[in-house]
């Protein structure tokens, strides 16, 4: 059962009834697992009227490739794309909790038998259509566009014709997107790789350019990714017990609540009276606490929270596994490199007296 978008995830047989009310014969449906762009929009707009047939927008919200973009943020953006930019009369946007696997041309002509169940008897199929990638030398798996030709020889059987996705351009002048076979020469064009929209728009928390994206899509992504200073993070001292970490630790809490975050400590001593009472001060018994904190910590940095922890962790391995949970770009590690000396003078907790009498 479903708790998410309940009134988009629809059966084939309703999905089939709300087409055929639409009153065309024909329709081309539309699989996609990443945010749909200008780019989309244009591709099936064209498609719709290529056949001149409804057009059934079918995003996958199963499980997808590592690193794509979550469902429930896609979602959000193809309801407000479809609701403002699309003909209602013509158009309907439905999910299908379907996992990828990633397979190529064999799952594109998959893909394509699923839409004929929910009424569809167009498909578009993109360049490398559901590509694994390369294989362990470095090729890719297939060829960029085997999964058009196997579904093309394919498509009287199945009863379902492929529709190519054109690789369209946008021209700058004048404000439109056309197939590239169709480019004037000497045409000035816009172009944006993926590198950009991360490091040069999301990452800076700069809106993307209207000819890319649509006003409301980009905002949801910059709320869905914030720019680097307003992401989480986690601060990690580690060092002796005395070397002045939960001093730093309090100073750089100041700082940074001055310039606008809310940082969460987690101090070791205070872990170890609440989270981890009990323990003692075995390397198992440490490593059992410090990876509670680190638990604790990446919760809150994966809810966009500032963290810094305070703990003497002496063992690497430990901290490399909080490192792993974290995520190893939100981790500063930090040394509180006091000399030994100095700390058994502090000896704040009494623990380097009873080191010396043989207590520990």
């Amino acid at each position: 059962r479903y708790y998410d978008f309940v009134d988009l995830r629809r059966t084939p047989a309703e999905v089939r009834r709300l087409l055929t009310a639409m009153g065309r014969s024909n329709v081309v449906a539309f699989q996609t697992r990443n945010p749909m762009h200008r780019i989309h929009e244009e591709l099936t707009k064209r498609a719709a009227a290529q056949i001149d047939g409804s057009l059934l927008i079918h995003p996958v919200v199963g499980m997808t490739k590592p690193g794509d973009i979550d469902h429930f943020t896609r979602v959000r953006s193809y309801r407000l794309l479809v609701e403002k930019y699309y003909d209602p009369s013509r158009t309907l946007l439905s999910l299908l909790p379907l996992a990828m696997r990633m397979a190529g041309p064999r799952e594109a002509v998959w893909h394509a038998i699923i839409r004929r169940n929910y009424g569809a008897n167009h498909f578009i199929v993109g360049r490398d259509h559901a590509g694994p990638g390369n294989d362990s030398m470095g090729r890719p798996f297939y060829g960029p566009y085997d999964a058009q030709a196997l579904l093309a020889r394919y498509a009287g059987e199945i009863g379902v014709k492929m529709i190519p996705f054109t690789e369209l351009v946008y021209l700058k002048r004048e404000g439109r997107y056309v197939p590239i076979d169709e480019m004037p020469p000497g045409a000035e064009v816009a172009t944006i790789s993926g590198t950009q929209v991360r490091d040069e728009y999301l990452a800076k928390g700069r809106l993307l350019p209207e000819w890319f994206t649509r006003p409301e899509t980009a905002e949801i992504l910059r709320q869905m990714y914030p720019p680097r200073h307003r992401q989480g993070f986690c601060v990690w001292f580690t060092g002796l017990s005395g070397a002045g970490k939960s001093t730093i630790a309090a100073i750089l809490n100041i700082l940074l609540l001055e310039r606008g975050r809310t940082p969460t400590i987690l101090d070791g001593d205070v872990v170890r009276t609440h989270l981890s009472k009990g323990l003692g001060f075995s390397r198992e018994d440490r490593d059992t606490n410090i990876l509670r904190i680190g638990f604790v910590a990446s919760a809150v940095v994966k809810a966009g929270g500032a963290v810094i922890c305070a703990a003497v962790s002496p063992y690497r391995a430990a901290r490399n596994e909080c490192r792993a949970m974290i995520g190893s770009d939100q981790f500063i590690e930090v040394f509180v490199d006091t000399p030994l000396e100095v700390c058994e003078q502090r000896d704040v907790k009494g623990l380097y007296a009873k080191a010396r009498r043989g207590e520990l």
